[in-house]
């Protein structure tokens, strides 16, 4: 009997745990919708970004170079060398394969025949 009575007080105990899970998913639930019902609406077609008057952006192809690294006594530390970008070379033909030169991983040889 007594075994009996602590099977009935489980099963018991998991219908509340599960009536209270399922009170936990309703009320996200309803929270989450009121959060959407909080945002803004998207936008509208004519709120949406459009192209400029001349079109879409043409890209640009160009060969660019390294700046210098700055020369200094001391050591220079990354803050202090300040935008190390780069610029457009002065020679702005593409390198092209060279007949006769070496190929993949320096070999320089005729290869296998």
């Amino acid at each position: 009997m007594d075994m009996a009575a602590s099977g009935g007080a489980m099963s018991l105990g998991l219908v509340v745990a599960a009536f209270v899970v399922v009170a936990l998913l309703i009320g996200a639930f309803a929270v989450g919708i009121r959060v959407k019902r909080r945002e803004s609406p998207p936008p509208r077609p004519e709120e949406q970004p459009h192209l400029p008057e001349g079109g879409p952006v043409g890209e640009i192809q160009e060969n660019r170079t390294p700046q210098e690294m700055p020369r200094s006594e001391e050591r220079l530390l990354p803050h202090e060398l300040g935008q190390q970008g780069s610029r457009s070379a002065p020679d702005q033909e593409r390198p092209r394969w060279d007949e006769g030169s070496s190929g993949s991983f320096g070999g320089g040889g005729g290869g296998r025949h």
